[in-house]
Formats: structure tokens, C-alpha cells, sequence
């Protein structure tokens, strides 16, 4: 983590104030004067600011249930942030594990614990993201086969990775992937002649999407582990 961010974390320092007290020299790991802001620090280091040492605050974990017509930012934008709806202190420290367009529904993870998020988003972890795909046509027989061969998308230079797809009603289907290219979903499904009409999340990894639109809760110990 980097030094400003680990004293941030662990008083009531915004980023500029933490960044001045470095610049002045107050910062200390390991018993040495530290004035570079992006300095790594880790677990098992003594940080210390202004003669007293720092102990960060422990990681958070959340899921929200994103509704339409919001934004996976931390500021509005176009239309409102996610970030709204989410009444906890510090909101600011969050970042969004996995964005969704504006228009697309279902799970999002928030969280401040970096190498977590890293684990989840990569995709050499092979961490599945389940969607409820809405489709303009009716799922064709081939397209599950195609899937699971990966597609070569356009302006792209190396296939999807291999993705699994299924029928779940006359024109929806249940698809699973394990990377998170951009407009991965849609463009993946207009690569076989179809177009998205409606996008949901409902699962990442081990974690099932179960609040209501719009609301949020505070994942498991188990759940966290599990990524």
C-alpha cells in the first residue's frame, strides 16, 4: 500500500493533509524518514507519523445491488453515482471491484483492500461473473459451442477465454465468464449475430447477489475469504 494511502487509513488525514506530512518529513517506516508519498509499505512495517505509530484501519468488504441508470464512479457524472446509496463512513476510501455500464443492473463489490480486489478482477484467477443476459433473438444452438471455444472479438487480437452459456427462457440465457473486457457481454454476443437487450449481474466468485436494488450490506467473513 502506498504511504499516503496507509496513513490516510489509519487517521483522519485527507490525502493532501498525509502528503504535506510527508513532504515535511513527519513520516517514518522502519525507523527511516520517508518523503516520497508513493513509498510501499506493508503489514509487518512500522509506520510511524510524527512519533506516533500507525495502525491502519481493518479492511471493508460490500456488495450493493447497482440499479439502472447509475454510474460505477465514485463522483456523478452523466447520470448519479452508485456511491449515493451507500451510507457508511468514508465512502471516499472505496474503490469498485468489476464496473457495469449505466444501463446494466445486479452485483457490485466495493471494497479498500486492493490486493482482494486484484485477485478478483485478473484474469489469470478465472474468478467467474455470472450474467442474465436479455437477448433480441432466441439463444441459437451453436452459440454455447462457440462460447466455450472462445470468439475472437473485433479490434481484438487473442479470443475470450472459454465461457459457458445457457438457455434460460425464450430470448434469455445465463452466461458465465471469467475475464472483463470492455463491453465483454455485449460484444461477444453481437459477434454471433445477437444483441443485448437487458444485462444483470448476479454473481462473482462464491458471491450471490441478495439485497434489493439499490440497497447494500456488508459481506461475509466467508464470502471474502472465498475469493
Amino acid at each position: 500500500m502506498r504511504l499516503d494511502k496507509f496513513i490516510c487509513k489509519s487517521t483522519d488525514l485527507s490525502r493532501t493533509e498525509a502528503r504535506r506530512a510527508i513532504a515535511a518529513g513527519e513520516a517514518q517506516v522502519n525507523g527511516e524518514a520517508v518523503t516520497h508519498e508513493a513509498t510501499q509499505v506493508h503489514e509487518n512495517n512500522l509506520v510511524t507519523l510524527a512519533g506516533q505509530r500507525l495502525v491502519p484501519r481493518p479492511f471493508r468488504y460490500f456488495m450493493m445491488h447497482k440499479p439502472a441508470g447509475t454510474l460505477c464512479s465514485n463522483v456523478d457524472g452523466v447520470y448519479p453515482s452508485l456511491f449515493r446509496g451507500l451510507n457508511i463512513d468514508k465512502p471516499d476510501e472505496l474503490h469498485i471491484v468489476g464496473r457495469l455500464d449505466a444501463d446494466t443492473t445486479g452485483l457490485v463489490l466495493l471494497t479498500d483492500d486492493g490486493r482482494w480486489s486484484f485477485n478478483i478482477t485478473r484474469p489469470e484467477q478465472h474468478c467467474a461473473k455470472v450474467y442474465r443476459v436479455s437477448l433480441r433473438d432466441p439463444l441459437d444452438g451453436g452459440v454455447a459451442e462457440r462460447f466455450a471455444q472462445g470468439l475472437l472479438l473485433q479490434g481484438e487480437t487473442r479470443p475470450t477465454q472459454p465461457a459457458r452459456v445457457e438457455a434460460s427462457g425464450p430470448r434469455e440465457a445465463l452466461l458465465t465468464i471469467t475475464e472483463g473486457r470492455f463491453h465483454q457481454v455485449k460484444r461477444m454476443f453481437a459477434a454471433v449475430g445477437n444483441r443485448v437487450t437487458g444485462l444483470h449481474r448476479e454473481q462473482i466468485g462464491n458471491i450471490r447477489l441478495n439485497v434489493p436494488a439499490g440497497q447494500w450490506r456488508t459481506l461475509t467473513a466467508t464470502e471474502v475469504a472465498g475469493i
